[in-house]
């Protein structure tokens, strides 16, 4: 089984189980499974995506700006 899981993890694979009466189990890396989740909810929803979209062609076309990240004062 050590063997699938790294395979699983290293290769950025996804390993279907198959079992009987079709109930098979797919292994994924967490990591492939928390970037399918990302991507279900900004999908998941019209207006995620079409500010996405916007954002895209925005970028695209030179219309971004860079900003300076601001840091937080812990103590406030």
């Amino acid at each position: 089984m050590k063997f699938y899981m790294d395979r699983v993890n290293d290769d950025y694979e996804t390993l279907v189980v198959t079992r009987k009466d079709n109930r098979n189990v797919v292994m994924m890396s967490e990591e492939a499974y928390n970037n399918l989740m990302e991507n279900l909810y900004v999908m998941g929803s019209q207006a995620n995506y079409d500010w996405l979209m916007e954002s895209k062609e925005q970028l695209e076309k030179g219309m971004a700006s860079i900003h300076s990240l601001v840091e937080a004062d812990v103590d406030e």
